[in-house]
């Protein structure tokens, strides 16, 4: 009895697996595509746009035209900037929120929650006339600054969702503890609960930055002007309405790839943690 049992959850794993390394080679493709042929010549993107880059083939002239013939450095600062501060300001505004929501006992705390939990059904997209005229009125257009209140409206009702729900999970008897030995609820909240919530930080982190990293809309309608581009805006130069530089277009979207995949090695660990962590409760 216990072998079937064995040879049943044996087989699941290896069924689980199959599936998951399928879609993870399936998810990887067209990124490994837009790598290999990001080091090609033109001729070798169209005549052999699956094979790796070989000796007649290899071409670094996307990555010239790009460092030199563009303000590639200008685009990734701004994307740098506005990822990076965006993410800071989610954060720091999305842990008060939820310790607000999680720990203390105010009229109205579930309604407020379930108000937060709307933006996250409902599209920032919908809202984009508002949202310019705005902008417009507050003076802020063509300013990286309307993008940093863009995206942290966008972020905040999944952070603040996220993190009430790892903060449910941490024990009162910590926090009364603290609070009995004269702690105070700034440094509880700072020195014992973000500590502890540290693979929930890591997630909400990686869910904020990819939709601002990818994002093409908002800096199209509220930054369009000229050192105010970002990365996705930037590339779109090499795309024309009748000859689209592939060379170009591909490497920019290969250098774009560089920091999620910097992201990504610092926080895995924390990650899967956090993600694992969700899925059990």
């Amino acid at each position: 009895m216990y072998k079937n049992i064995r040879k049943d959850d044996a087989s699941r794993a290896v069924i689980v697996h199959a599936v998951l390394l399928s879609y993870t080679l399936l998810a990887l493709y067209p990124v490994f595509l837009i790598v290999i042929n990001a080091f090609k010549t033109r001729k070798g993107i169209f005549s052999d746009p699956m094979g790796l880059p070989g000796p007649k083939t290899f071409s670094l002239e996307g990555f010239t035209k790009v460092l030199a013939k563009s303000d590639f450095e200008v685009y990734f600062f701004n994307s740098i900037s506005v990822t990076v501060i965006t993410i800071g300001i989610v954060l720091l505004l999305a842990a008060m929120a939820a310790w607000a929501i999680s720990e203390y006992e105010f009229p109205g705390n579930t309604v407020l929650a379930l108000y937060l939990a709307i933006g996250i059904m409902v599209p920032i997209r919908l809202g984009s006339v508002s949202i310019l005229g705005l902008i417009v009125d507050l003076g802020l257009v063509n300013t990286l600054t309307a993008l940093v209140l863009v995206y942290v409206a966008q972020g905040l009702p999944l952070a603040i969702f996220i993190l009430t729900e790892f903060m449910h999970q941490i024990p009162k008897d910590l926090k009364e503890a603290a609070r009995c030995d004269g702690v105070g609820e700034f440094t509880i909240f700072f020195a014992i609960i973000l500590p502890l919530i540290r693979p929930a930080v890591a997630t909400v982190a990686v869910f904020t930055m990819i939709p601002i990293w990818n994002d093409l809309w908002f800096p199209l309608i509220l930054a369009p002007g000229d050192g105010k581009q970002t990365i996705t805006l930037g590339v779109q130069q090499f795309i024309g309405q009748y000859v689209t530089d592939w060379n170009a277009v591909l490497a920019s979207l290969t250098l774009a790839i560089i920091p999620i995949l910097i992201l990504y090695l610092i926080f895995s660990r924390q990650l899967i943690r956090g993600l694992t962590s969700g899925a059990v409760k």
